[in-house]
């Protein structure tokens, strides 16, 4: 890439910010996985090395940031006034690099984001002039410094500790929180109430409010197994399913579109968030569900559910319309390697597509020994040769069923036929007519609509369309024993070869895996990750649960349990969660009955000393009270509809309104995608690149990468949202209209607004400044029309009862105590 010979220098502010800090582990994952291999394919032949064209050396954080003989080419956090962001975007006819093979969208879009985020660059210095074409040397951990991480040891049930406090611990989890507290010389925090402990332990388990029946049973129930007998039925709720789903599908990279370039429909995905559902709801042992979805099409017993399972490694976002097919089947593994150790082991294999590992034991032989494993799996139709490449199914419809769906594809293309003959026809009409006159002509503005009428109509068939029964998912082909290193990345580079392996740092004895030779070795994979010998499967997923449960793991980098990821606070803690855990067949509802029972869990989220705490710990991080935290954009949604009784909580089945590989933006029309469903939130549309405006305000993570740790801000914003939401005020209206009719008088409506929607009784004070609020009318405006059935808001007048009763119950629906678990 030559740009210092025609980048002027930029009178914005250069790197000052890059400057203040050092990168984050995420910032260093996305550069080492998506920057510094743009920088090397695409930037280092002229811009590297001694005799860099135009003095500038793209090798280094120090050389990039210095820029090259016209001046600095990075503008941190401000990708539109940074010169190689203008370069790349090729809008500037003078300034398009490279010059001869412009990046791809998706690479673009990448470099913006990382000027965006300010350029975090954790390269120290370039390397050596010397070097010639092969794999960059080793700069991380040695194999046998690896093995000695804490992370790569062998899980080795701890002792319990002793404590002084015996008769706080309820379970072993207890001791353990317990020894640390004494050692920091803290105390843990009294019990929670009933009613706070029921809301924290529905919200948490099945992502709902209780009702008021509910808490006041368990409030007023004698018996000394109550908090058990409420944790197992809740454990034994479809919805149980269905929050914890969600949380894994978090991790899944989860959409029902594509995203990148194309952005086409994933219209059969539906299948497999049901079958995480379904896992969840049957306790699916942990070591099943991993197998599954690696290797669930090469079970002894496959089946259509665990061909579905392997959606997993065909759901992330993928640039559909890549010319190069070996070049995007490279991209494919890439992402579905950096998906499967970031998701099951804590790990960013990623890193290593391009060099050995930065800071991990993992060499560049290890990435493709396992890239081996990838090539010889299918993840895009064979049959498809278009310029947009589509992603292989597992069909389980009939021949009938396949030939009647022909017809409908007929009849679709004939429809989209009669829009493209009426666009050309109106274009030729454009052409003459603009011929023969002087002054410019405008496509006629009645035969545009007429064109987009027509499409509009060609996409409400095509959406309303049956899909045959299939489902994402992988399968072999052609096997490949071995795989050549790509140098530096590229597939147009290669170097020896390397045989089909697993990373050595993490392998438990000396015998190697013999891989068959008519698989592709997911199978084998499989089986090595959900190993009870393995040093991270279960170290992962034990602390998953915990943040889940807590809001913050014992390692609070959930993701990567690497070099540069947190330590744990409780490591001894830890490996007897994972070898209890083990050892009860890795049963996640016996994972939570563990951490559920535990006082740990059961603290209220106030300290009488929190003040002097705070000071010694102000993260919390020895667990002296429970995290008092935010509900989730999910639990928000979900909340509001539930306690106005306007929630579907239907499982199952498909929920996005576009067909199969149906584009979700045309250009043409509005998008396809709607968020008016009174259904859970979990099967709501996820659509890449358009998520839904609540998801988007509330944290909810991005649809690409896999996330383990969802962000938690409080910002203004999300209340102007819930303040002019039509879905919270129609909640609100639904709620004013039942107290109205169920309470003789407004201090009575108003406890029982207290009692359904925050789940307590209403104080004096509460009460007292409700009324002066709500200021009722006379007794005879209660039989007015604002307050019969078909009423509706457009039916009141400002100073209308039910109105200010309704403003009333939305401010107890978008204030902190509901959105909020103590």
């Amino acid at each position: 890439m030559i740009l210092a010979t025609s980048l002027a220098l930029s009178a914005a502010a250069p790197l000052a910010a890059a400057d203040a800090e050092a990168p984050t582990a995420t910032d260093v994952a996305f550069f080492e996985t998506h920057i510094r291999p743009i920088l090397v394919e695409h930037c280092y032949e002229c811009h590297s090395g001694g005799e860099s064209d135009g003095g500038l050396v793209l090798e280094s954080r120090e050389t990039t940031r210095r820029g090259g003989n016209s001046g600095q080419v990075i503008v941190a956090g401000q990708p539109d006034a940074s010169r190689l962001i203008e370069a790349v975007r090729y809008d500037n006819r003078d300034l398009q690099m490279p010059p001869q093979n412009r990046l791809s969208s998706s690479q673009v879009a990448a470099l913006e984001k990382w000027v965006s985020l300010g350029a975090p660059d954790p390269r120290e210095s370039p390397p050596s002039t010397e070097s010639d074409d092969s794999a960059i040397a080793p700069t991380g951990m040695s194999l046998a410094e690896g093995k000695d991480f804490w992370s790569f040891k062998a899980i080795i049930k701890p002792e319990l500790p002793r404590t002084n406090g015996s008769a706080w611990i309820k379970s072993p989890i207890d001791a353990f929180i317990l020894a640390e507290l004494e050692d920091q010389g803290l105390e843990p925090s009294p019990a929670a109430d009933r009613r706070t402990l029921i809301r924290r332990v529905t919200q948490d388990l099945i992502g709902l409010p209780p009702t008021s029946d509910e808490i006041e049973a368990f409030a007023n129930d004698p018996r000394p197994d109550a908090y058990e007998r409420l944790v197992e039925r809740l454990l034994s709720s479809p919805q149980y399913g269905v929050r914890w789903g969600r949380h894994w599908l978090d991790v899944a990279r989860y959409a029902d579109s594509n995203g990148l370039d194309e952005n086409l429909a994933y219209g059969n995905a539906w299948r497999y968030r049901d079958y995480v559902v379904d896992a969840f709801n049957v306790d699916m042992p942990y070591d099943q569900f991993v197998s599954e979805q690696v290797a669930g099409d090469l079970l002894p017993d496959a089946d259509a559910d665990t061909k579905t399972a392997t959606g997993f490694l065909v759901l992330g976002a993928k640039v559909l319309a890549e010319p190069d097919r070996e070049k995007l089947e490279m991209d494919t593994i890439d992402e579905q390697l950096d998906s499967i150790s970031k998701a099951f082991l804590g790990l960013t294999f990623g890193c290593a597509r391009c060099h050995d590992h930065k800071f991990d034991p993992i060499r560049q032989a290890d990435y493709y020994a396992l890239a081996a494993i990838f090539k010889s799996t299918r993840t895009f139709a064979e049959s498809n040769t278009g310029a947009i490449k589509h992603w292989n199914e597992h069909v389980f419809a009939s021949d009938d069923e396949l030939e009647a769906l022909k017809t409908v594809d007929a009849e679709i293309a004939k429809l989209k036929a009669v829009a493209a003959a009426f666009k050309n026809e109106a274009v030729a009409k454009f052409r003459q007519v603009n011929e023969s006159l002087a002054t410019p002509f405008t496509f006629d503005e009645t035969e545009s609509v007429e064109y987009g009428r027509l499409m509009e109509a060609a996409r409400l068939v095509e959406s309303a369309a049956p899909d045959a029964a299939a489902a994402m998912g992988v399968q072999d082909r052609e096997i490949a024993k071995s795989l050549p290193l790509h140098i530096r990345g590229s597939h147009l580079n290669l170097g020896e070869s390397v045989t089909r392996g697993f990373p050595q740092v993490m392998q438990s004895s000396a015998n190697e895996t013999v891989f068959p030779d008519d698989q592709s070795g997911r199978l084998e994979l499989a089986q090595w990750m959900a190993s009870p010998d393995h040093p991270l499967t279960a170290r992962v997923f034990v602390n998953r649960v915990w943040r889940w449960h807590f809001g913050e793991g014992l390692v609070r980098s959930t993701d990567n349990f690497g070099v540069l990821g947190d330590r744990p606070s409780h490591p001894e803690l830890l490996d007897w969660l994972a070898s209890e855990w083990i050892a009860q067949n890795w049963s996640t509802k016996s994972l939570h009955r563990l951490i559920l029972r535990s006082s740990t869990y059961q603290m209220s989220s106030s300290h009488p000393q929190a003040r002097q705490y705070e000071i010694v710990d102000p993260a919390n991080r020895w667990r002296w009270r429970f995290q008092l935290h935010r509900l989730e954009a999910e639990q928000i949604r979900d909340s509001i509809l539930a306690v106005a009784n306007r929630l579907d909580t239907t499982l199952g089945g498909k929920t996005v309104p576009l067909r199969n590989r149906q584009f979700v933006f045309d250009h043409t029309s509005l998008d396809f995608t709607k968020y008016d469903s009174l259904r859970r939130a979990a099967y709501l549309p996820v659509i890449r690149n358009n998520l839904y405006t609540v998801f988007e305000q509330f944290d909810f993570p991005d649809p690409t990468v896999p996330t383990g740790d969802r962000n938690e801000t409080v910002v203004a914003p999300q209340s102007l949202l819930l303040m002019n939401s039509d879905w919270v005020m129609d909640s609100a209206e639904t709620i004013a209209r039942d107290l109205l009719r169920a309470s003789a008088s407004d201090a009575s409506r108003v406890d029982n607004a207290y009692r359904n929607i925050l789940g307590r009784p209403a104080t004096e004070a509460e009460t007292t400044r409700a009324l002066a609020f709500l200021d009722p009318p006379p007794s005879n405006a209660f039989t007015s029309k604002a307050f019969t059935s078909d009423a509706s808001p457009s039916d009141a007048s400002p100073n209308d009862p039910q109105r200010s009763w309704a403003l009333f119950c939305q401010s107890l629906l978008i204030g902190n105590e509901f959105m909020h678990v103590r």
